[in-house]
C-alpha cells in the first residue's frame, strides 16, 4: 500500500467513501474461512514510520490477526471482532473501536468492511 501525496507538515481532507484503495496483503495463513481481499491507502505517515493513519477495507470472510494500538472508525459495512481472553466486539458504520497492542482477534466480515484507522507503533 502506497502513501499518499499529504506532506506530514499539511492539513487536508478526504472523502472517505470516495478515497481509491490499492491491493493490500493478506498472508494467506491468516485467512480462517472465505476469500477476503483486503485494499488500503496510507494517507499519512510520521517520519520515524510509528503513526499512520489511513483507509483499510476487507470483503467478507474470517481472518486472524495481531493488532498494534489502534483506533479506527468504520465508515460502512459490518464485522465482529473476538478479542481472544478479552470482549467481542460487534462493529458497524460509526463504530469507534480501539485495540490494543498484541491482541490476537478473529475478524468475521458479514458485509464488506470499510474504516479509517490511526496506529501507533
Amino acid at each position: 500500500m502506497s502513501t499518499s501525496d499529504h506532506s506530514a507538515a499539511a492539513s487536508f481532507s478526504v472523502s472517505v467513501t470516495d478515497v481509491e484503495l490499492e491491493a493490500d496483503d493478506l498472508d494467506p495463513g491468516q485467512i480462517v474461512s472465505g476469500e477476503p481481499v483486503v485494499t488500503g491507502k496510507v494517507l499519512w505517515e510520521s517520519a520515524d514510520g510509528k503513526q499512520v493513519r489511513g483507509i483499510w477495507q476487507i470483503t467478507p470472510g474470517v481472518v486472524t490477526d495481531v493488532e498494534a494500538n489502534e483506533l479506527f472508525v468504520v465508515v460502512s459495512g459490518r464485522a465482529t471482532v473476538e478479542v481472544e481472553g478479552g470482549e467481542t466486539l460487534e462493529v458497524g458504520p460509526g463504530s469507534a473501536c480501539v485495540l490494543r497492542e498484541g491482541d490476537r482477534t478473529t475478524w468475521t466480515v458479514h458485509e464488506t468492511l470499510r474504516k479509517a484507522y490511526h496506529i501507533s507503533y
